[in-house]
């Protein structure tokens, strides 16, 4: 079991809960909630309390106090719709202080974050801390010393219910939470909510995983794979803050609609530092303004492309042919050519990034100098020897043999010069491929090529090359079933000294270049030791939408494992077809497109469904969006765009189908499936962004269609 906390007014009439009497278990539950809020508001006033002018050396010191005051200040407020404890743990037998944050006893109050009272006692424990996990891992076989559990219903941030589980009762019957079951299915309006109180024991396991690992995450959709990603960060935070608040920790996200939609999660459970970027946001260092054909960005986003760069760069070192003379007062010191050869040789060999090295020549003659001006009878220290590699005939040399490498200009010649790409790519990349990735038409300079998104990525290889990438902490990659051999190595680079959680649904792929297995992803990134670990319960789709989209897996991803959703919900999925006498008439005629008769069928669709609370999303195909735009318009529906917020006044949001991939709306609207397919490059990519759109609905799915449904949907396949 797991928990979250739901909105119910009144809670069920079989459910165990006391009535509003002032002096019974809910009154007291009540009261403790008020006694923890007025707990946490004065643990915030006192840190805005803090007088930091006698602590602090200068301007630089009290700044960054000042500024880590702040963030504490942020990381106390109390979101008052936002229950401040969940649920309730009492331990069979006392828990040790230090393993219970210090708190004595053995009930503790489990929520977002940690509460304590003037005296240090905790009245909320952290649900990342050690006591806090038997709230997730505990069960009836195994219940962690744990003799109840208590989940909480919650309306409008007030206790309005309870629940309890005797796990030390082997009379008491198994049974399914309601409250449990209520907060997952409840309506979701607005931004991705946390879910700490709906965390089920396989995905506790993940987010508890050590720093030190690489976890890859194979979810379909509603497991809650990116849920657990982003709370795995939360809890990594937790158990290692001084370490990660050094290194860093970054979300990737495919777009940055989908930041936006999950971006209120950390900050919800405390953390406010946690960046987030899409691959293209960690790789522009130049205008992203051209677009490649997807042939090209294949090869190159092909890895074999790392191969390529790596010749590029290393071509413009020059073997030595003249020595080096050094001039200091009226002594001459000379480096012949073939011991600079040798120095050239040696730095090759150990295969340093090019600045590196680079940087190492100048050092490696000015030692030859010192050498000899021992050998001499002199006695030269250090300075000598950075004064020697200074000097303008030692630079001068370095600048001949190892000259500097701008990235983006050695990726433009790539691009622009087929001979050199000849040289570089011969044995790596065919002919043909050469010619695909080769601009037509020659470019001036950097700054007017139109780089596509793939040649930002080639920069970044080069730039690596050339300089090595700062390493982070920790890195979270979401939707990553959709990155290229080429992006997964730039994201690699952000986490060579760090560990990263690996998010993704190989049957979600939809770029041309989309993960063919884990096992090849995690050796681009480098992580060739992750651990792969599969989520197949589905928590948020109702099971006959599932069971619907899924008959897409055995032609978008044989042998993927079918999400088995735990949520019945009879009525959820309707496939309506439409034709010119409208949504229930005959069948159209041949060679009808029944557009306009659709439009109106699917604003009557967006209607019907809001009617019900929640949000709505329209997908569609990109090239249906302006058509169902006007129709909307005309018919008076106002829309949202993905990445606008939704209120309780704005709940449809229109989504072209390329924008819908981890989003997720109560009712889904999808128009046309056989105009999605055929949006796409390829059958499979096309049929992929359909499993995508299928799946976003959380309580009920109209799917409408005037074409021939794609054969794997169609009644016949039945």
């Amino acid at each position: 079991m797991s928990a979250h906390a739901p909105d119910p007014a009144t809670p069920p009439a079989d459910d165990p809960l006391d009535p509003p009497d002032p002096g019974g278990p809910l009154a007291r539950e009540r009261a403790h909630l008020a006694a923890s809020r007025s707990a946490l508001r004065a643990m915030r006033e006192d840190v805005q309390a803090l007088d930091i002018r006698d602590v602090t050396a200068n301007w630089v010191n009290a700044a960054v106090l000042e500024a880590q005051i702040e963030d504490r200040i942020k990381a106390l407020a109390d979101l008052s719709h936002t229950p401040l404890f969940f649920g309730r743990l009492d331990y069979l037998h006392p828990v040790g202080a230090a393993e219970a944050e210090g708190a004595e006893g053995e009930r503790f109050y489990i929520g977002r974050r940690h509460v304590h009272d003037a005296d240090g006692d905790p009245m909320v424990i952290d649900w990342r801390a050690p006591a806090s996990q038997p709230f997730y891992r505990a069960s009836k076989k195994d219940p962690l010393d744990v003799g109840l559990r208590r989940r909480f219903g919650y309306t409008a941030g007030d206790i309005t219910a309870y629940e309890d589980e005797h796990l030390s009762d082997p009379a008491e019957a198994a049974r399914s939470s309601k409250l449990l079951q209520a907060e997952i299915e409840r309506p979701r309006v607005g931004p991705m909510r946390d879910i700490v109180a709906t965390i089920q024991p396989e995905q506790d396991e993940i987010v508890r995983s050590d720093l030190g690992g690489t976890v890859c995450v194979q979810g379909g959709p509603g497991t809650g794979k990116t849920a657990v990603g982003l709370h795995r960060v939360a809890y990594l935070l937790y158990a290692h803050r001084e370490r990660l608040a050094r290194t860093g920790t970054l979300v990737i996200g495919p777009n940055a609609s989908f930041l936006h939609y999950i971006e209120q999660v950390l900050p919800a459970l405390g953390e406010l530092e946690v960046k987030q970027a899409t691959v293209d946001d960690l790789v522009a260092s130049v205008d992203v303004r051209g677009t490649d054909p997807a042939p090209a960005a294949v090869i190159k986003g092909d890895a074999r492309m790392a191969e390529v760069l790596r010749r590029a760069v290393r071509s413009h070192v020059t073997p030595p042919t003249e020595p080096v003379v050094v001039v200091r007062g009226s002594r001459r010191w000379r480096v012949p050519a073939y011991e600079l050869e040798e120095f050239v040789e040696q730095l090759l060999a150990r295969d340093m990034r090019y600045g590196a090295a680079r940087e190492a020549l100048p050092q490696r003659i000015a030692h030859a100098v010192l050498v000899r001006m021992e050998e001499a009878g002199e006695a030269p220290d250090d300075r000598v020897q950075d004064a020697v590699a200074r000097n303008p005939a030692v630079k001068a040399a370095v600048k001949a043999v190892w000259p500097p490498v701008d990235p983006a200009k050695l990726v433009l010649r790539l691009l622009s010069d087929a001979e050199f790409l000849a040289a570089h790519a011969e044995g790596v990349l065919t002919p043909d491929e050469q010619k695909t990735i080769l601009w037509t038409k020659p470019v001036r300079s950097v700054k007017s090529a139109k780089w596509s998104a793939a040649d930002a990525v080639l920069i970044d290889e080069a730039g690596d090359l050339i300089a090595r990438t700062h390493s982070l902490g920790h890195v979270v990659i979401d939707e990553a079933q959709d990155l290229s051999p080429m992006q997964y190595r730039a994201v690699g680079r952000r986490c060579s000294t760090g560990s990263a959680t690996v998010l993704g649904d190989l049957a979600q792929g939809t770029t041309p270049w989309a993960t063919a297995s884990w096992t090849d992803a995690l050796r681009h990134l480098g992580k060739t030791d992750a651990v792969v670990e599969e989520l197949t319960a589905g928590f948020r789709v109702p099971r006959e939408v599932i069971a619907y989209a899924s008959r897409l897996l055995p032609s978008i991803a044989p042998g993927l494992a079918e999400v088995a959703s735990v949520r019945e919900s009879p009525g959820s999925l309707s496939v309506r077809r439409v034709s010119p006498a409208g949504p229930a008439g005959p069948a159209e005629p041949a060679g009808s497109t029944g557009l306009s008769d659709l439009d109106a069928a699917v604003v009557a669709a967006c209607v019907e469904s809001l009617a019900h609370e929640g949000s709505t999303g329209l997908i569609a195909a990109d090239a249906r969006i302006p058509a169902l735009r006007e129709a909307l318009t005309a018919a008076g529906l106002p829309y949202l765009s993905p990445g606008e917020e939704t209120t309780a006044e704005a709940r449809l949001t229109l989504v072209p189908a390329s924008l819908a991939k981890g989003l997720e709306y109560d009712y889904v609207v999808l128009d046309e499936p056989a105009a999605v397919v055929d949006g796409e490059p390829d059958e499979r990519t096309g049929l992929r962004r359909l499993y995508v759109a299928l799946t976003r609905a959380v309580s009920g799915l109209i799917v409408l269609h005037a074409a021939e449904l794609p054969e794997p949907l169609s009644l016949s396949a039945m």
